[in-house]
């Protein structure tokens, strides 16, 4: 099991879509440039399927690649629902990102939603992008979003410098209450944000019926040092924006890269 399958495991799994809502723009992006691109595109990281699914209605194949297997099952239920040609133009695939072969080549390979920041060391994260050279069609491209760090959080020693973070969704299996807790801290040495969401299921009088602890790890990146691993990896970028509307990058809010080898 990779770190990537354990920390989302579970009733991590099932819970990851109320924690883990995206940044603004991001599916429309996302399905604008694989619209632009053509089929077959490649998404890795792909989880529960947020961006994945709508490539795959507006009408472009597209293969789903993630370390967790209770991820791509939840995947695989959403797919379920939809019509049978949106669920003929995907594949869903239990892998790492680090090591895959697929034996194909894409016209676009997406990470979405900072999943590159699973890659804790400078050694996965090349492997990850030699990977992606040896799956690229012969125009094809590289489109992945990370965070940039905040200076104000950094010196804060924490992702949320005053308190943990508290809010409630609703079980999606029982319908009861859950209640999240997430506390994040940076180890600015090893430069990694690492913390945990904590969520508590409730009764309706607000007992505790069952806790889940879903630790989690990421290696933040820099814009220069994200160009620097671009450029080692053997890809030129194409665009850099801050945010997915096209805008031009700002420190301490999104990197939106488009590179190709």
């Amino acid at each position: 099991m990779t770190a990537a399958d354990a920390e989302y495991a579970g009733d991590r799994a099932l819970f990851y879509d109320h924690v883990a809502t995206g940044v603004d723009g991001d599916v429309e992006f996302y399905v604008a440039e694989a619209i632009a691109s053509g089929s077959p595109v490649l998404e890795l990281g792909c989880g529960t399927g947020r961006i994945l699914i709508p490539v795959a209605e507006a009408g472009v194949d597209i293969v789903g690649l993630d370390a967790s297997a209770d991820m791509l099952a939840i995947a695989g239920e959403k797919l379920g629902t939809c019509p049978p040609d949106v669920h003929r133009r995907v594949r869903l695939i239990h892998g790492d990102m680090r090591e895959f072969d697929l034996g194909r080549a894409f016209s676009l390979v997406t990470i979405p939603y900072r999943a590159f920041l699973h890659n804790l060391n400078v050694d996965d994260q090349l492997r990850t992008l030699a990977g992606i050279r040896r799956h690229r069609g012969e125009n094809g491209r590289l489109i992945l979003n990370v965070f940039d760090p905040s200076v104000r959080l950094l010196a804060a020693g924490r992702w949320t410098p005053s308190s943990p973070r508290y809010r409630e969704f609703r079980h999606p299996r029982t319908g009861n209450r859950v209640a999240v807790r997430e506390d994040f801290r940076y180890d600015l040495e090893r430069q990694l944000v690492s913390g945990a969401f904590d969520y508590d299921e409730l009764d309706p009088d607000g007992r505790v019926l069952a806790s889940t602890h879903a630790p989690l790890t990421l290696r933040y990146l820099f814009r220069y040092e994200m160009e620097h691993l671009l450029a080692r990896a053997g890809f030129r970028v194409d665009a850099l924006f801050g945010d997915f509307r096209r805008g031009p990058f700002q420190p301490g809010r999104e990197q939106v890269w488009i590179a190709r080898p």
